[in-house]
Order: structure tokens, then C-alpha cells, then sequence
């Protein structure tokens, strides 16, 4: 039976935080139509200058995202030409170009290098989560594997459902390795393909709360709503800087930092701010965030509080 794909993201729009539940069919599977969906997600969310976070469930009660959709995956690659990995790498670094052109894209995606534009555009999405100033929660309602566990590694922050549940990457027990980002976990995981439990992905760093299953979506968008506070332009500089500076060598990465916090100290916002703070100074005869109280203020609301209003860029 040929691949018949049928998920789709439930937006609820909260203002400054959307809550998106994954509908992935009857098995949560996580298919080409909710990666679909969810591009044009970042674009509204990087867009729209109201919207601070986003927060994703699972529609199933049990699931987060099963895995993906493993007869979109088995014939996609059975739609493509066998190679070796020599090959292989001049195919995904093709699509990388191609994605980029959408006349060429168009017309390839209607071939069997379809497959590998796909992984692009979805890799490309991830990446786009990575470097917006849009804070992305994963609020786990349930287990996730493959696919569903590298969507939720691409957020920025995860709240797991505590509870027989777990989170991993079985792709080796199919023949394959993960593919949406997740070869950055563990080796040993990888090759023995047991998930974590939810105590141990606490542990392990791969989630970043445990709370009770009642609970998760509610601690999600409470984390969202926190975060969500500090200005676009300076969350997405932070993302950057541990993202990508992260991944490089160390003075690789301090150029980046370096880059990144050169046009935050230049943006107006981040002037007025300043500004507002050496005036509070004077004033006061004491550094603000040395003035009882004002540190508490400062976390709650996601700025220094002052004098000067600021536009929240």
C-alpha cells in the first residue's frame, strides 16, 4: 500500500505562545506532511513579532511522536538510485543546492532524489528552530522515538511526562542510523538502540524537566511564557552563539559569540536598556540589579526594569 500521509499540527494560538498539538494519525507517526506543516510554522512564528514561543504535544494520549513514519521512509529510499556512501554524500550535498533554487526543487522533487530534498527541507527546518528568536518547548506527553526524539532535541527546552515512557533512537534495529539530527547523542546509545526512561533522560540531559503526565503541557507553556519575556533579538543571538559557536573549535566559536554579542551591544533595545541602568545608577547611588528586589523584577519580567520603554525587539 503506498504511502498515504495524514498528520497535521492543531495550532492554538495563546497570544505570545502558540500550543501546537501533533496529530501523527493512529500510530503518531511523524510523516512528510507534518514536516511540511511545520516550516511553515517557523515562518509564521520568526514572522510574526508577537509570537515569543511555541509549545508542541502529542494528539495521541501516550505519545509525544512515535517515530517517523517508517513507509515514508522505505520508499524513499527504494524510489532512489542505490549508491555507496561516496554517492550518497554528492546526493544530500546536491539537495542542499537544489532545495535553494525553487524552480530546480520543483521539478526534482517530482523524482526519486525526492527523498533526499525532503531530508533537507527538514533538516533545514531544525535548523531554523536552532537559530530564531522564537523559544520552542517539546511538552512530552508520552514516549518518542527517532524521529520524534530528534524533533523534541531540536526544541530548545523539553518537559517529559513521568511515568513508562521512554525517548531514543531504535533506527539501528531497522538498518539505519538516525537521520533528523540525533547522531550528536550518545554512540552507545545509537548502536544499542534501548531509550532512556524518563528519570534517565533527566539525568542524561536529553529532557530538562520531569513532571507528572497532568502536568507536562502546563509546565511547558509556564517555561514558555518565562522565557519568553526576554526580547527576540537576544534570544535568538544566545541560540547562535550555543548552537552553532558551540559546535566549533573554541576559537571558531568565540568569533561567533563574539559576533553575535557586537550586534546585540549596537541594537537600539539593548542601548536603551543600558542607558537606563547607568541613569538608575546615578540616581539611586547603587547598581540596579544590586538594589533589593530588582533581580526578581528582572527575571519575571525579562529586562531590568527602568525608566526608558522599550519596544521589545
Amino acid at each position: 500500500m503506498p504511502y498515504k500521509d495524514k498528520g497535521r499540527l492543531k495550532i492554538e494560538d495563546r497570544g505570545a505562545v502558540l500550543v501546537v498539538e501533533v496529530d501523527g494519525g493512529p500510530h503518531q507517526e511523524f510523516g512528510l506532511a507534518i514536516a511540511q506543516q511545520l516550516e511553515k510554522l517557523v515562518t509564521r512564528a520568526d514572522r510574526d513579532p508577537h509570537v515569543r514561543a511555541v509549545v508542541f504535544t502529542g494528539a495521541h494520549p501516550e505519545r509525544f511522536v512515535s517515530h517517523a513514519a517508517v513507509r515514508w521512509l522505505q520508499e524513499g529510499g527504494a524510489d532512489s538510485l542505490t549508491v555507496g556512501r561516496r554517492g550518497a554524500a554528492a546526493v544530500v550535498r546536491m539537495a542542499k543546492y537544489v532545495d535553494r533554487s525553487r524552480l530546480l526543487g520543483s521539478v526534482l522533487r517530482r523524482t526519486p532524489m525526492r527523498g533526499a530534498l525532503q531530508l533537507e527541507r527538514l533538516h533545514s527546518t531544525f535548523l531554523r528552530m536552532n537559530r530564531s528568536g522564537v523559544l520552542y518547548v517539546a511538552a512530552l506527553n508520552g514516549s518518542a522515538l527517532g524521529l520524534g526524539a530528534e524533533f523534541a532535541w531540536a526544541c530548545d527546552l523539553r518537559v517529559m511526562a513521568d511515568g513508562d515512557f521512554f525517548i531514543g533512537q531504535p533506527e539501528i534495529l531497522l538498518g539505519i542510523i538516525p537521520g533528523g539530527g540525533g547522531t550528536h547523542r550518545s554512540l552507545a546509545a545509537i548502536l544499542e538502540g534501548k531509550p532512556f526512561t524518563p528519570a534517565e533522560a533527566l539525568a542524561n540531559g536529553a529532557v530538562d524537566k520531569v513532571v507528572s503526565r497532568d502536568k507536562v503541557v502546563a509546565q511547558a507553556v509556564e517555561l514558555a511564557e518565562h522565557f519568553g519575556k526576554r526580547s527576540k533579538g537576544t534570544v535568538e543571538a544566545a541560540k547562535r552563539a550555543v548552537y552553532f559557536g558551540g559546535s566549533l573549535s573554541l576559537e571558531e566559536g568565540l568569533h561567533v559569540e563574539r559576533a553575535e554579542f557586537f550586534a546585540r551591544v549596537m541594537s537600539k533595545e539593548s542601548q536603551e536598556l543600558m542607558l537606563d541602568y547607568m541613569e538608575t545608577t546615578d540616581a539611586t547611588g547603587d547598581l540596579p540589579l544590586y538594589t533589593p528586589g530588582t533581580y526578581a523584577r528582572s527575571l519575571a519580567s525579562g529586562s531590568v526594569p527602568g525608566r526608558r520603554p522599550t519596544d521589545g525587539r
